[in-house]
């Protein structure tokens, strides 16, 4: 129509003309479509643009009411909470304001377990110190027993001798192979346990040799074999004899401390201090004074 127009209003137009103008009418028609094409692109990249966001939007709507739910969840379970909290807060402060006879009873109860606790403790404490000093006491009196024994098989080789030349010995010694023996049976017996058969066997040696310079050591088994079964009563009457007895003895500060021990097991603390207080003042530079102070430390 426009090329016709142009025709009709300048009808001297060449041929020429007519070829260019047909040229640009093509061109503005190819224009043309291609804006129409981009046209309809756009279009369809709106409207995918535009379902993604519907997509979107709904997917956030969904999400936000999920957390909206678990947030209103969450603060439930929060208010639940502190209601139990403040709940028990205040049964705590009605407790602390008015103490119960029960919970008396049981802060009673803990103070008393635990007392005991303690007693036990010391109790196992000073069993062991006992048991080491008991070990300590038995070998020192091995080695005195084993030097005694060979001072035994001396004498036994002099009697002989004596014997031998027509002399006759003015007293029985206890270096004879029978007093030995005998004593080294009943030692025996003790060091395996076999309190009662080694308490008859001692008291046989000492019917036989009663003036020896074992029969100290003797009458101090006798009181250990009864310390030993805790009858603590005849012990210390037998650690009497080793003192009244035989005086000058070996034995008579072992057997001053033990009286000492065993009226402790008593109860009778007076008499152990006492005891005690008397092995150190008689025999201070005797294991058995370290031993009475250390003991002496923890009687109250």
């Amino acid at each position: 129509m426009i090329v016709t127009a142009g025709l009709l209003l300048y009808g001297c137009a060449s041929v020429k003309d007519v070829q260019i103008l047909d040229k640009e009418a093509d061109r503005l028609y190819s224009q043309s479509d291609a804006n129409r094409k981009d046209i309809e692109s756009l279009k369809k990249e709106v409207s995918i643009l535009r379902e993604g966001i519907q997509r979107d939007l709904s997917s956030f709507q969904k999400e936000n009411q999920n957390l909206r739910a678990d947030l209103l969840l969450r603060i439930d379970t929060l208010q639940s909470e502190v209601r139990v909290l403040t709940s028990g807060v205040e049964e705590y402060k009605d407790v602390a304001r008015k103490p119960s006879k029960e919970l008396d009873r049981m802060r009673e109860d803990v103070i008393y377990r635990t007392k005991i606790l303690e007693e036990k403790s010391k109790s196992l404490e000073e069993q062991n110190r006992i048991q080491e000093e008991r070990t300590k006491t038995i070998d020192d009196r091995l080695k005195s027993l084993e030097s005694k024994i060979d001072q035994l098989a001396k004498q036994v080789d002099l009697d002989k001798s004596d014997l031998a030349r027509g002399k006759e010995p003015t007293e029985i010694k206890a270096s004879s192979t029978g007093a030995a023996s005998l004593y080294k049976d009943a030692y025996e017996a003790f060091q395996k346990g076999d309190l009662d058969s080694a308490r008859l066997k001692f008291e046989v040696f000492l019917k036989q040799y009663p003036n020896t310079e074992l029969s100290d050591n003797a009458q101090f088994w006798i009181g250990e074999t009864f310390y030993q079964k805790r009858d603590y009563e005849k012990a210390i009457l037998e650690y009497e004899k080793v003192i009244v007895k035989y005086p000058e003895g070996e034995k008579v500060s072992s057997a001053l401390y033990k009286q000492a021990i065993a009226f402790l097991e008593l109860g009778d603390k007076t008499n152990a201090r006492n005891l005690l207080k008397r092995v150190i003042e008689r025999y201070p530079q005797s294991e058995q004074a370290e031993m009475a102070k250390k003991r002496l430390e923890t009687i109250k």
